[in-house]
């Protein structure tokens, strides 16, 4: 499932089959979608339970622009780190989210990074991941170094606030 922001309100979306047809929830309520070829002059055309929409579509930034009905939406995900940077501390802690091994460390204490930004990555069953600083900060601590073990929801990066000015 994914959280989408849709015209400033947040719906969640799931795709429940994808053959014979489309079918989509969109906030628990399941619409047939089915996609017809666009015209020449960037309008494309979907028939949702029956009804047909002609739309248009831009990609700018991070969102997706629509243009359907005389209306236009900006159609944004949901970034799920941003729920934890609102809680407040609980944005300062990056943690493990299944056991595993540290494959490397990507900054030091005192570093100050940006939302996004590469902090370390981990290996877990073969697969390696790449956790990211929730929010904009400074490193104040990292637990474990490369070749340490963890186990899941173990604090790997702690992160302060950007200091301005003092």
């Amino acid at each position: 499932m994914i959280r989408l922001m849709i015209g400033g309100s947040e719906h969640a979306v799931e795709i429940i089959a994808r053959r014979p047809q489309l079918v989509l929830s969109v906030d628990g309520q399941h619409h047939v979608v089915e996609v017809i070829a666009g015209a020449g002059d960037g309008i494309q055309t979907l028939r949702i339970d029956g009804q047909t929409m002609a739309f248009r579509r831009a990609v700018a930034d991070d969102a997706v622009w629509l243009r359907i009905a005389g209306r236009t939406e900006a159609v944004t995900p949901i970034d799920p780190f941003a729920r934890e940077q609102d809680k407040g501390a609980g944005g300062d802690d990056v943690r493990a989210p299944m056991p595993g091994l540290v494959v490397d460390v990507h900054g030091a204490v005192g570093a100050a990074v940006a939302r996004g930004a590469a902090l370390i990555t981990i290996e877990s069953m073969k697969l390696q991941t790449v956790l990211c600083a929730p929010r904009d900060g400074v490193i104040a601590a990292v637990t474990r170094q490369p070749g340490d073990l963890f186990a899941r929801d173990d604090v790997l990066v702690r992160l302060e606030p950007v200091v301005v000015g003092e």
